[in-house]
């Protein structure tokens, strides 16, 4: 294919939606049958439109690509077996026993939604914003995106919250603090949401670091966001059961917290419950359960 060709393929590409990546040959060093300038389409599924040099570089070639797409990410690929290794390049072995060198700019074009932002709030405005600066997609649904970001502070929290956490996205960042977190964990459980869908949820959805007005917060959220789409999140550590009794405020029986059904913070103290009767009772007058827990001689 020519590269007028693969410029009418792009255009066709782009006008379909449909994500792909133009690989480029940077850099050959004989013996390879590459050639600088030399380029080719690669789509999502893997099918390789053009010429890039041989059968030993193009499984590489078409793997890589494929990670772009997914990542949304341009990424320089060296194929060599001369042991050199540079920072941002990804080092492949040249499996062609000529051990030739290729070194390749793959570019995405990453045409699927990469978010979704719930909310109609100043913040979710400014994050939408944002995005479109950073040329990412946005979808109107969580079910189209793979990350979910849901700016409604206040404005339609749960029924966001559990759209987002039953939609396929891989993450679910949320602008709230961790107290308001918890809570929502708490109603997220009552809705019916399980703890494979609660693992993830992120909120805060950013760093900590004092934002105050909505393009502020919107600019902490959007770096928890792009952390998630560049893989740079960390997997949350395994959080050890709390062990011992509690004494229930509500109906005075002891809890075993490792067991516990529920679990309430109210004043920075957690609040154990075998049962939704107690619990639910517990969140209607917090303030009265929790005086008759700090007068309780028997308290955990």
């Amino acid at each position: 294919m020519t590269s007028r060709d693969l410029l009418e393929m792009m255009r066709e590409l782009d006008a379909r939606g449909e994500p792909h990546a133009l690989v480029t040959v940077v850099r050959a060093i004989a013996p390879t049958s590459a050639h600088v300038g030399a380029q080719a389409i690669v789509l999502a599924d893997g099918t390789l439109h053009g010429w890039i040099g041989g059968g030993c570089a193009k499984g590489v070639v078409i793997g890589a690509a494929r990670k772009a797409i997914e990542a949304g990410e341009p990424r320089l690929v060296r194929i060599s077996n001369d042991g050199m290794e540079e920072d941002g390049v990804e080092q492949h072995t040249m499996a062609c026993a000529s051990n030739g060198t290729i070194e390749l700019f793959i570019q995405p074009y990453w045409a699927r939604a990469a978010l979704c932002v719930l909310g109609e709030t100043p913040a979710a405005e400014e994050a939408r914003f944002l995005a479109g600066r950073m040329g990412m997609r946005l979808a109107d649904l969580a079910d189209g995106a793979p990350v979910v970001l849901v700016a409604t502070q206040g404005q339609g929290d749960e029924a966001a919250l559990e759209a987002a956490l039953r939609s396929p996205a891989r993450q679910v960042l949320m602008i709230a603090s961790r107290r308001k977190a918890q809570k929502l964990r708490e109603s997220m459980r009552a809705r019916g949401i399980g703890e494979a869908q609660l693992a993830r949820l992120q909120a805060p959805a950013g760093p900590d670091a004092g934002a105050k007005s909505p393009a502020e917060i919107a600019m902490v959220a959007m770096v928890g966001v792009l952390a998630v789409l560049r893989s740079r999140v960390e997997p949350a550590a395994a959080v050890a059961k709390p062990q011992g009794t509690f004494v229930n405020p509500v109906c005075g029986a002891p809890i075993d917290m490792a067991t516990a059904i529920h679990v309430e913070t109210y004043e920075d103290t957690s609040y154990y419950f075998c049962c939704d009767g107690c619990w639910t009772m517990f969140r209607q007058d917090p303030a009265k359960y929790a005086a008759i827990h700090r007068a309780s001689p028997a308290k955990a």
